[in-house]
């Protein structure tokens, strides 16, 4: 007797949260229990059952451009800039400042990615 594979809805999955920000155990275990359509799951790695899993539901990625890539890319020349005069400086006082200008810098960069 073959078993037969009920077609399933990618909604009727009951998912809490994204398929990227699932673990691989989690993954692993949503394919052994609701898709058995897709075989050899305990022995892949998260990208593959991520790919497999939008495969079976036929879900499309779009790459996301992020509106602030230009201001990131500025924000990162001064952060190059101002490391560049952070080693020529002696005086800690002036090091230390520029090293928190930079850490806010940076801060905001991952600020600025984060927003997509």
């Amino acid at each position: 007797m073959a078993e037969e594979v009920k077609e399933i809805a990618f909604d009727e999955l009951g998912l809490t949260k994204p398929l990227e920000k699932m673990t691989t155990k989690e993954l692993r275990t949503l394919c052994i229990e609701k898709l058995p359509m897709i075989t050899g799951a305990s022995g892949k790695e998260k990208d593959a059952l991520v790919q497999e899993i939008k495969d079976v539901f036929g879900i499309v990625e779009e790459q996301q451009v992020s509106p602030y890539k230009k201001q990131i890319a500025e924000i990162k020349r001064q952060i190059r800039e101002l490391r560049v005069e952070k080693e020529g400086l002696t005086e800690r006082a002036q090091r230390d400042r520029i090293r928190r200008k930079i850490n806010k810098l940076k801060k905001r960069t991952r600020q600025l990615a984060r927003v997509v």
